[in-house]
């Protein structure tokens, strides 16, 4: 599968290979200026269709004005009521036309026309056409009516108004007899010379508006550009089927955080590793913050003081315990170029690795018995051979003898049948041998009894072996007691699946440190170089053995002991914090295992894949 598009974004291009940004750009500066130009140009013909209208309804009030002229209606009248028209020389000199002239000329009008009853002109700008018949048609003048045209006359393009002439009182026709018509006309020109003011608003408007589009355009775009990180589309769907082959192709968990706190992808692993409760809250949208998840798991990307403020970038994975597994965490800051884009969280399950680590600690700590014990076998071997060259033949005898009663092993562990597990005693007895060559002894309580098999073997060797080394660390650094010995005393009962465990040692106790303190992740007394010790069994690692650090056989740490024990109902805890100058501190364990079948359940959902097929048994 290819992670880039099949152009590289760097590759010089044509004009019809224009990224996707670019052609966004230019598709929305068509769009805008195409609805500008519309926009100007329909108010344009609006205030146009405006101003004619304003000179249809001028025109008109003006021919009203002039018809109703009392002078000029008598006048009229007068010159209807005889036979023919006055020559043109005694109209231009006439009443009629000096009131046509003189509206004409207080308005700015084309024209004011007279005429008779028979549409023969009585007054005219041009006096050369007195006495001619108008070129436009004056029928619903002479009818009676009101008209407003639009027409090319002798004077050119015009718009105008024709009204009605009537006859006053006591006119040979009778009042209100239509004698004439009055036209009045403006010319087109003034009409457009009117349109100049709207035009210009109209193009600095449009102006304007063109230019917010551009600037919201090109916003638009750097916006587009920075959300996609500066990929094409045929880039973003190749990375999407990626992200998918990805995630769901491993058995790692997944999360990712955006840089907004909120959860942005988990796959199906993450979900699965994390459990039901836990993993279903983990989906896209959620906070972080929030989430219902460990809180080792959520520090990873908190503010670490004193790193800037950047978290855990770049530091090994932290073990933790979700449910029933025990999880390697990391997480990692995702940067492209310059821009943070958040974080990245890995999950690792390390369930059957930890159980292994601790079989394989059981097994060493066997080894070293049996190399202790193989020293000691070769010394008294050496001790017979020396007693044999001396011809004390009884003796030897009788030192073979008690040796054979000792057995081909011994532990330094009184009482150790009082424990019924035969791995847990084997546990116990490599502990004491470990405990007798640093010079403590360890012992079982007077309450101890383990009646059969433990039934969390597991659990009870990381609980109970950290316990154990802490508790000897302590003895070896404390004070002895009265009669000069260190010791370490631990104390078994059973109960059903439940194992109850009392660890105490001579040691000096931990102090002023609170108890509760001992369990938080990442505390610890103990000096760097001391590799965890602590007074009073106090060691606490800050996460426990990682990917980067492997166990060293102290097991989880006191904070993931107690996560361990508390997943089923059990827990860890500070029965007495000790005293200085000893005896030490005394930790209580309850252990609770689980029933053949629950175990059995168990194991079959720890191994049940993401897939209807699961991940095939054991990796």
């Amino acid at each position: 599968m290819s992670t880039t598009a099949s152009h590289p974004r760097w590759a010089p291009r044509g004009l019809t290979e224009l990224r996707f940004s670019t052609r966004t750009l230019l598709l929305q500066l068509g769009a805008v200026a195409l609805a500008v130009v519309l926009a100007a140009a329909a108010h344009l013909w609006l205030a146009y269709e405006r101003l004619w209208t304003e000179a249809e309804q001028n025109a008109l009030t003006l021919a009203r004005a002039v018809a109703a002229d009392p002078e000029l209606r008598r006048e009229t009248a007068v010159i209807a009521a005889e036979a023919g028209t006055p020559p043109p020389a005694q109209l231009a000199a006439g009443p009629v036309m000096a009131a046509a002239e003189s509206a004409r000329a207080r308005t700015g009008a084309l024209f004011v026309v007279v005429t008779d009853e028979e549409g023969l002109r009585l007054a005219h700008p041009d006096p050369a056409r007195l006495g001619e018949r108008v070129s436009t048609s004056p029928a619903v003048a002479l009818a009676g009516g009101e008209e407003t045209t639009r027409n090319t006359g002798t004077l050119g393009p015009s718009v105008g108004a024709k009204v009605p002439v009537t006859a006053p009182a006591g006119s040979a026709q009778g009042e209100g007899t239509v004698v004439g018509e009055v036209s009045v006309g403006f010319a087109r020109s003034s009409i457009a010379e009117g349109l100049g003011p709207d035009a210009l608003a109209t193009a600095g408007t449009a102006a304007l508006a063109l230019a917010g589009g551009v600037a919201a355009s090109l916003a638009l775009r750097r916006r587009l550009a920075r959300l996609t990180l500066g990929l094409e589309p045929e880039e973003i769907g190749t990375l999407v089927q990626d992200q998918e082959a990805v995630l769901r192709g491993i058995d790692e968990g997944v999360i990712g955080i955006g840089r907004d706190g909120r959860v942005t992808v988990a796959n199906d692993a993450a979900r699965r590793l994390l459990g039901p409760g836990s993993g279903d809250a983990v989906a896209a949208g959620a906070e972080w913050a929030a989430a219902p998840v460990p809180e080792g798991l959520r520090a990873l990307t908190a503010p670490v003081p004193g790193n800037g403020g950047t978290g855990t970038d770049g530091a090994p994975g932290r073990q933790l315990v979700a449910g029933e597994r025990v999880l390697v965490a990391s997480a990692r800051r995702v940067v492209h170029g310059d821009e943070e884009l958040g974080w990245v969280v890995m999950l690792r399950d390390r369930t059957e690795l930890q159980g292994l680590t601790r079989q394989l600690d059981a097994v060493g700590a066997l080894t070293e018995a049996l190399r202790a014990q193989r020293h000691e076998f070769s010394n008294q071997l050496h001790t017979v051979a020396g007693l044999l060259d001396l011809g004390e033949a009884e003796q030897a005898r009788a030192h073979l003898g008690r040796l054979g009663a000792m057995g081909p092993l011994s532990f330094p562990l009184e009482q150790a049948e009082l424990l019924g597990d035969p791995s847990l005693q084997a546990f116990l007895g490599a502990k004491g041998i470990e405990a007798s060559e640093r010079g403590v002894t360890l012992r079982l309580g007077d309450e101890t009894l383990v009646r059969g098999p433990v039934a969390a073997a597991q659990d009870v060797t990381t609980v109970l072996g950290n316990l154990v080394d802490n508790a000897v660390r302590a003895a070896v650094a404390g004070s002895p007691d009265a009669s000069g010995e260190r010791w370490v005393e631990v104390e078994l009962l059973d109960d059903g699946p439940v194992l109850h465990a009392v660890v105490a040692d001579s040691g000096d106790g931990i102090g002023d440190t609170p108890p509760e303190r001992l369990f938080e992740p990442g505390f610890t007394t103990a000096a760097p170089a001391a590799g965890g010790d602590a007074p009073g069994g106090a060691e606490q690692q800050a996460g426990g053995p990682t990917a980067a650090e492997p166990a060293s056989g102290h097991g989880l740490g006191l904070h993931l002991s107690r996560q361990l024990a508390r997943r089923h109902g059990g827990d860890v805890w500070v029965i007495s914090p000790g005293t200085t100058g000893g005896p030490g501190a005394v930790f209580g364990a309850k252990i609770v295992g689980l029933t053949p079948e629950e175990k059995a359940a168990r194991d079959a959902r720890l191994r049940r894949g993401p897939g209807p097929g699961g991940r095939g048994g054991d990796r």
